[in-house]
């Protein structure tokens, strides 16, 4: 009966939920888009160009591995156990992971499942693999090196013990810190420990070499550190790795020092820092201890150092992260410019030291100064192997903040995730600070399609799913503002196709002239103008249309640009590399304190509220501003009505700002007409009314007509047409409806945290329901196609309600609080559709829709894997290292030298012969043969791997053979030569000998 009288008092004659049960409001959990928790890792793979990212064990769930592709294509991929990630790497069609728990778990991208899982007998440190060999190799913590057969899923018999312990046999623990295979012979692995490096021969199955830095007392060595410079110190290494032709070896020390070293004698070529040079030697390096003379400062450790090769592997170069100075200002990485490398054998030691010695060019890839970078994945264009730092186009660095930072190489110039990387990683790149929602007709966003310069893509694998396509509803255009001043705007979607992925970018740093000082508090859009509203914290308000660039290339911040008060026309400040998107249109600078709330209306109006009570409303067919007041000013003009409280109870030096903005057309009070209304809800819960009104000139003026006062703070205003239900806001057809003097019967929906309240504008009378045992955080009118709507919140004891309208009652309510953090259920945001986008954790929201069947998040079908791309063949030795006595080893000798007589053949090597075999038949079956040059003749020149090695034995014994024959045949002519000689020796002896018997004897 309740819920009857509300609606009478409301003025609401209809049941607007009549067609609504509570069979309906079930819970439907769509999607995720974000990560988890805290990204501790990165992979790339450049043939199948696939983006891979594990993440940290966090509060908000376990560590999780993302693989990402072009567009929209992702997959997830699920640890066994709660566990963080540590380390993934891409081999073939595999993915390899080892986690904080020394588990090592093997993925499959053809099928995305988990294939196998290996816990080691001990603490894991390194995990290395290799796209040519079906091993992972996990270096221990006791200092051993094992091998784990990636295709027969199970430990290989082959294992490296401790080699370090020959050098130090006394050392209790020696951990394996590095591993790393040589770039062109892969029979040789570089093992680094905490004490330092060994060098070890697969086909001698012995160490051939170690090396060990040690600073003699006198030397600065890396940290430079005055307490210990006259000491002999040892600096545990943290990485080893290789030349990109294996030409030298270079380690990192946990002093910040890099040594480079000759890996056939074992000598030190250069020991250095990223600034000074000779360290290794008593007074070499700088007279500085820290920045300045006569200071003393710490260096950051070596986070990671990859040796990086052009498409000649001969040209190189460095790209360290860490090892500067923590007094320095600037953060980012160092990148040594080396050039060609000189060639060893003509080079004298003088040539090489000062190779390493003096780089061609240093320079610094800066990164945000909040934060260090800890990691970094570079992008190579095209081939996996030389460490993956083979021709880079990009690297991707990760901060100790857990933000990702996009730059270019080797110039270092930032690179924008919009359209480059996938979706979830601009969550982080950097953090979102604001999310908005607003809908948008299906056909306008798909003619939103920005131009934007672009280098190439990074990310072209896998191939989305197809959905269902929704042709005649609005998008879910979702708006997230980040830290560096830049806004986002994409299609959430509806479970169905996405026709439009593109992501639109808007620069808000540019357009206020300035890169520092830029934070997002408030945002709005225009579902049917396409318009964008803007409101920072420090007083700005920027619009944004749809449009094109009109100086494309020029740089707007090289004017040094002003912002005086008032309107500033922003036109000019389009990011340069724009053609055609999100254009800047004007901005407000009314210096009233930070923007707590903006309004984009759908008929050229913005409405503005700041913290210090004023307000403002801006006419964009000027643009002018058309209204400014405060609500200190409003006193005398106030209806007041209240829920719980009345209004004695409202303290009148209360400070109060506006919190809801909302333009309606509806009729106020007793007219018998409509008229273009805007409302405000301020935090102390008044909802004052104005009325815009054209004027003479052609443009508007508005009115204020009254105000209302409720218990606390407004959630959501939502204007609403009293005899349908559908929201009665000011839309252009609402608006072109006024002249020919169409009357809109409307309500006004209030909803605070303690309550909702309907009446009509500015009367005091209307109905009320309150929330009891549960405080609201976030509200709106939703609607279920065909019947009717209805009120939809999300509350803080972690559930969300449907209520009835106009009656207030109560249909459903659901659990939300195992997918949404309750603690940010106030950010959440509810569509007209009953679509619920709501933070699952720090990085990643969740989209809900409550007219569902109660489906759990579906699983991806995303395609990762496309087996038409192969892997290119290993770099093998040159001519001169085979010259000079380097016996090739090639991936087969290492799956026997690893794997063991006994291995049975890989299951590659297994499908290979099948298909071949396959092929065989079924051009025997033909009975003709296809002609020379078809596909059907090469396929028949193709050979599986046990013919192929069947076929190279034949032909060596038979190359054997030959040469015995040779042999023999070279032996037997040998000795007929020596059998001739010997008898012609003997005649010429028997005919001297006779001839002088003959002179003795006169004949």
């Amino acid at each position: 009966m309740a819920h009857f009288l509300r609606g009478k008092q409301a003025g609401v004659q209809n049941d607007l939920s009549a067609g609504i049960i509570p069979e309906l409001f079930a819970l439907d959990q769509i999607s995720r888009y974000g990560v988890n928790s805290q990204i501790s890792t990165i992979a790339y793979d450049p043939v199948q160009s696939l983006l891979a990212v594990g993440t940290n064990e966090s509060p908000y769930g376990g560590g999780q591995i993302y693989v990402f592709g072009q567009r929209r294509v992702c997959v997830t991929l699920e640890l066994p156990r709660k566990a963080s990630v540590k380390s993934i790497q891409f081999c073939a069609e595999k993915l390899v992971c080892l986690d904080s728990k020394n588990q090592m778990i093997i993925y499959s991208l053809f099928s995305k499942k988990r294939l196998a899982t290996y816990t080691a007998p001990g603490f894991v440190n390194v995990l290395l693999t290799d796209p040519s060999l079906d091993f992972a190799l996990l270096g221990l913590q006791n200092g051993d090196t094992i091998a784990y057969d990636l295709d027969r899923e199970a430990l290989a018999p082959f294992k490296i013990p401790n080699l370090w312990r020959e050098r130090n046999p006394k050392a209790r623990m020696l951990p394996v810190v590095s591993l790393a295979l040589h770039p062109r012979d892969i029979g040789t692995l570089l093992i680094g420990y905490s004490e330092g490096a060994a060098l070890f021969s697969f086909k001698q199955n012995k160490a051939t070499n170690l090396f060990q830095y040690e600073l003699p007392p006198g030397a600065p060595g890396g940290d430079s550190d005055p307490s210990s410079i006259n000491s002999v110190r040892r600096p545990r290494l943290t990485q080893a790795l290789w030349h990109p032709t294996g030409t030298f070896i270079l380690t990192g020390h946990e002093d910040s020092s890099m040594v480079f070293w000759d890996p056939r004698d074992g000598r030190v070529i250069m020991a250095r820092t990223l600034q000074d040079t000779n360290v290794d030697k008593p007074g070499a390096g700088s007279g500085s201890f820290g920045r300045t003379p006569g200071t003393f400062s710490l260096k950051e450790p070596l986070f990671k150092i990859s040796w990086c090769a052009k498409p000649n592997p001969e040209d190189t170069g460095i790209l360290i992260a860490g090892g500067a100075p923590t007094t320095l200002p600037t953060k980012g990485l160092t990148f040594f410019e080396l050039g060609e490398t000189p060639n060893y054998t003509t080079s004298t030691w003088a040539a090489l030291s000062h190779y390493l010695e003096s780089p061609r060019r240093q320079r610094i890839l800066p990164t945000p100064a909040q934060a260090e970078v800890v990691d970094f994945c570079v992008i190579p264009r095209s081939s996996p192997h030389f460490a993956g730092a083979n021709d880079p186009i990009a690297v991707i660095s990760l901060l100790s903040s857990g933000e990702l930072v996009t730059l270019s190489f080797p110039n270092g110039h930032p690179i924008s995730p919009t359209n480059q990387l996938h979706l979830s990683l601009s969550f982080v790149h950097p953090f979102i600070n604001q999310i908005s929602f607003a809908p948008i007709e299906r056909t306008r966003w798909l003619g939103m399609r920005e131009s934007r310069q672009q280098g190439p893509q990074i990310l072209t694998g896998g191939a989305e799913s197809t959905h269902p396509l929704k042709r005649h509803v609005n998008r879910n255009i979702l708006q997230t503002a980040h830290a560096d001043g830049s806004i986002r705007l994409w299609d959430a979607g509806h479970a169905d196709e996405i026709e439009n992925p593109d992501v639109l970018q808007v620069d808000i740093a540019r357009t206020m002239g300035r890169f520092d000082n830029i934070q997002i508090t408030q945002i709005s859009m225009s579902g049917a103008t396409g318009e964008l509203a803007v409101g920072l914290q420090t007083g700005e308000t920027a619009v944004f249309k749809w449009g094109r660039n009109r100086r494309p290339g020029y740089d707007s911040m090289q004017d040094g640009n002003e912002n005086p008060i008032g309107l500033v026309d922003v036109t000019g400040r389009t990011d340069p590399s724009l053609k055609e998107g999100m254009v800047p249109f004007t901005m407000l600078n009314m210096q009233h304190g930070p923007v707590t709330a903006v309004k984009m209306s759908e008929v050229g109006f913005v409405g503005i509220g700041y913290e210090s009570g004023s307000i403002a409303i801006i006419d964009l067919r000027g643009p002018a501003i058309i209204h400014e007041s405060s609500f200190s000013e409003l006193g005398n003009v106030n209806r007041r009505g209240s829920i719980r409280k009345s209004s004695g109870h409202r303290q009148p030096n209360l400070k109060e700002w506006a919190v809801a903005i909302e333009f309606a057309v509806m009729s106020i009070d007793n007219d018998d007409y409509s008229s273009i209304c805007m409302f405000v809800g301020t935090k102390t819960g008044r909802i004052a009314t104005f009325k815009l009104l054209p004027q003479p000139n052609g443009g508007f003026a508005a009115r204020l007509v009254g105000s209302t006062t409720l218990d606390d703070r407004i959630i959501r205003l939502a204007p609403l047409n009293a005899e349908s239900g559908k929201p009665a806001s000011a839309t252009p057809t609402a608006v072109s409806g006024l002249r020919d003097g169409i009357r809109t019967n409307g309500v006004l929906l209030a909803v605070t945290p303690n309550g909702a309240r309907i009446f009509k504008p500015t009367s005091s009378k209307g109905a009320h329901k309150t929330w009891d045992e549960f405080l609201c955080d976030s509200a709106a009118v939703v609607e279920n196609e065909g019947r009717g709507h209805v009120l939809v919140g999300v509350f803080g004891d972690g559930f969300t309600r449907a209520f009835s309208l106009p009656g207030l009652k109560e249909i459903g309510a659901i659990k939300i609080s195992h997918l949404l953090d309750v603690r940010r259920l106030g950010e959440s945001v509810i569509s007209e559709y009953g679509d619920i986008f709501g933070w699952i954790g720090p990085s990643e929201i969740a989209v809900l829709n409550v007219w569902g069947a109660g489906q759990e998040f579906p699983q991806s079908n995303d395609q990762l894997f496309n087996p038409q791309l192969t892997v290119p063949p290993r770099p093998t030795i040159s001519n001169m290292q085979w010259i000079a006595g380097t016996q090739y080893v090639s991936p087969a000798d290492m799956d026997l030298l690893i794997g063991g007589p006994d291995r049975p053949p890989s299951r590659r090597m297994i499908e290979q012969e099948r298909l071949q075999q396959r092929q065989q038949m079924q051009s025997s079956s033909s009975g003709s043969r296809a002609p020379p040059g078809s596909a059907a003749q090469a396929a028949e020149t193709e050979e599986g791997y046990w013919a192929y090695m069947q076929r190279q034995l034949n032909e060596r014994t038979e190359k054997l053979g030959i040469m015995g024959d040779s042999m023999d045949h070279l032996q037997e002519t040998s000795s007929g030569w020596a059998n001739d000689v010997s008898k012609f020796v003997g005649q010429q002896k028997r005919k001297a000998v006779l001839g002088a018997l003959g002179s003795k004897f006169g004949l």
